[in-house]
């Protein structure tokens, strides 16, 4: 962050997001460690930044809700007694978003010293930073590019593949082992078809079942899977 120009501070009254985002709109308790994330955020005055997708994801919609929907906003504000009450004012912003929209691609490959070439990588964006596109509005759900052009930006060539916005089992991995199995060595099948020689990815849940499971693919010597801030850590020549 230093290298790139950002001043980024951890919000003082961090928490954990809630890990997933509850479908039921009467439920209350398990949207309040979200909201006091974005109201402390709020009370520093700043964006809220992101680096991991699943939580980009259920901050987001969470913000979304309290926006948007009356009771949830007056259910919510009654559990919290916030001396003032939210009203989704923060804005969520993941890293990847913000070194396109706040940096800029061409002023990051003028920070590149190591950049990355002669390599290909498969920019692997699962479900959470793209679905729903109406709420999270990061990249075209069907045709995101943000990825790739992150890889150009930091010297290495893109592999574009079919499964790249397609789902890694997620949490399914508890429970569904073998289907979970499957999903990853379609995805990996799917990059290494197309040349990749790694995935890059901003989900820890992804990451880690795409991981687990390469043994199962059928890729010649398997393949590597980053996250994405190791890449640029790598590029930027951070140690």
């Amino acid at each position: 962050m230093e290298i790139i120009g950002i001043d980024a501070k951890e919000p003082e009254e961090w928490q954990c997001c809630g890990t997933v985002y509850p479908l039921a709109q009467d439920e209350i308790g398990t949207r309040l460690a979200a909201i006091r994330v974005l109201a402390e955020a709020r009370r520093e005055q700043r964006d809220l930044l992101t680096l991991c997708s699943a939580c980009h994801h259920v901050l987001k919609r969470i913000n979304h809700d309290i926006k948007t929907n009356e009771d949830i906003r007056y259910k919510a504000n009654n559990y919290l007694a916030l001396e003032t009450p939210y009203g989704g004012e923060t804005q969520v912003i993941h890293f990847l978003e913000m070194l396109r929209d706040a940096v800029g691609f061409e002023e990051l490959k003028k920070r590149v010293v190591n950049p990355l070439k002669d390599r290909k990588i498969g920019a692997y964006y699962g479900c959470m930073l793209l679905r729903p596109s109406d709420v999270m509005s990061f990249d075209d759900p069907e045709n995101p590019t943000l990825m790739e052009d992150f890889i150009r930006a930091i010297g290495a060539e893109p592999a574009v593949f079919s499964y790249r916005n397609e789902c890694c089992g997620a949490y399914a991995a508890l429970e569904e082992k073998e289907m979970v199995q499957g999903l990853c060595a379609a995805v990996l099948d799917s990059a290494g078809q197309k040349g990749a020689e790694a995935l890059v990815t901003a989900c820890p849940l992804c990451r880690y079942n795409l991981t687990q499971n390469i043994k199962k693919n059928a890729a010649p010597g398997g393949m590597q899977v980053y996250y994405f801030t190791e890449l640029l850590a790598e590029a930027l020549g951070a140690k």
